[in-house]
């Protein structure tokens, strides 16, 4: 993060469902879901690979489910949209290839809590070696940057538009883009704001942008950020006709700047989508995230950034560290303190700390997998219910 004393612009994107990525994501996840939701001890990597009229599906799912993995896939595309005469990928159509396989048993005995030789301990290990991060910041209300939920805001409720049926030839794929410009490490204008829409052939440029700016972009950002300088790139190609897997390849876990904070938080590396939660790529990073938002939410800092590492097969992370970039109530030190005092990083607690064996992660698919704050029920890494015993554990 740059320092709150400079002015600087900052962008960050986001993807509609139709997004050939987030086509395979969203099957990713619906496949761990289908099967959590009949085994919640089963173990799930999915990965899905999507191109023209094609859906591979692979990686590594052990458990006694029985899950159809073909309905699967087509419900899934189905409830994104991909159902109109002239789309090559459609729910009705495509090729599907199952390559799905059993766990390694390697992956597994590092895993599973028991002992094997070999393995210092007896306890749930991570799934694999890795960092993960977590971030929060005081910007919105969601308490995360502003151009990646104000990005998210826009597809979202284009996607809302679209699914309504309120404008016929709006179409599943888009991406959004915003600019931010901080001053003092505050936002305090909107400065960019792309918007490139899938659409019907036969509707015009113009209209797609007047609607775009009018209906969308007015009616989602505060007004209070919106001046006569902002600029708005709509479409700017001029036409988006051929989009989703038709038109780019799709990939599991392709994009984790969206999926986290837009850029402005720094990322580990590991995607989530498709990943039960012994994977600490996913479920670390929701703890990171649940950490970092307590501890603004505490009034502990104005931005904080955690970072965990794991070896896998080990169940206490490496390293645990706190970054308030300047802007802590008290020393990072004394954050970090509390935050280990408060918390407990074990895989197999952070688990059973934010209930995360349940069908719960097709929510999380699209639109960042932070910042949502309507259903604290399943997006448990959204509560601020550990601000009390924080600002206890830094007295």
């Amino acid at each position: 993060m740059k320092s709150v004393n400079k002015s600087f612009i900052f962008s960050s994107e986001s993807v509609g469902e139709g997004h050939p990525d987030k086509v395979c994501d969203t099957i990713s996840d619906a496949v761990l879901d289908a099967y959590l939701a009949q085994d919640p001890r089963c173990r799930v990597a999915c990965e899905t690979y999507a191109k023209s009229n094609m859906v591979i599906v692979g990686g590594e799912i052990t458990s006694p489910a029985r899950v159809n993995i073909n309905d699967l896939v087509r419900d899934a595309i189905r409830g994104i949209g991909y159902v109109n005469d002239d789309d090559v990928f459609h729910a009705d159509k495509v090729f599907i290839t199952n390559l799905l396989t059993r766990q390694s048993p390697d992956i597994a005995q590092g895993v599973d809590a028991r002992a094997a030789e070999g393995k210092e301990t007896a306890e749930q290990g991570a799934g694999d070696q890795g960092l993960m991060f977590g971030y929060a910041c005081d910007e919105t209300p969601e308490l995360m940057p502003a151009p990646v939920m104000f990005a998210h805001r826009l597809g979202r409720e284009l996607n809302r538009v679209r699914k309504a049926g309120k404008v016929a030839w709006l179409r599943p794929d888009s991406k959004t883009q915003v600019s931010v410009k901080y001053e003092n490490g505050r936002p305090v204008r909107v400065v960019t704001v792309v918007v490139s829409t899938q659409h019907a052939a036969d509707v015009k440029h113009k209209e797609i942008k007047d609607f775009v700016i009018q209906e969308i972009i007015r009616k989602v950002l505060p007004a209070d950020l919106l001046d006569k300088h902002t600029r708005y790139l709509i479409n700017p190609t001029g036409r988006f006709v051929v989009g989703g897997p038709q038109g780019d390849t799709g990939l599991t876990g392709r994009k984790i700047i969206v999926d986290t904070y837009g850029g402005m938080g720094r990322h580990g590396g590991g995607a989530f989508s498709g990943k039960d939660p012994s994977k600490v790529d996913r479920s670390a990073a929701y703890m990171g995230r649940y950490i970092a938002k307590n501890i603004v939410a505490a009034g502990l800092a104005t931005r904080a950034e955690i970072q965990f590492a794991y070896a896998i097969g080990y169940p206490d992370p490496v390293s645990v560290c706190v970054d308030t970039f300047g802007t802590g109530a008290v020393s990072d030190e004394k954050i970090e303190a509390a935050v280990k005092a408060v918390f407990n990083f074990k895989p197999a607690a952070i688990i059973q700390q934010l209930n995360l064996l349940r069908p719960i992660y097709s929510k999380t698919t699209n639109y960042g997998h932070f910042g949502k704050i309507d259903d604290l029920e399943s997006i448990t890494w959204e509560k601020t219910d550990k601000t009390a015993a924080l600002k206890k554990a830094v007295k």
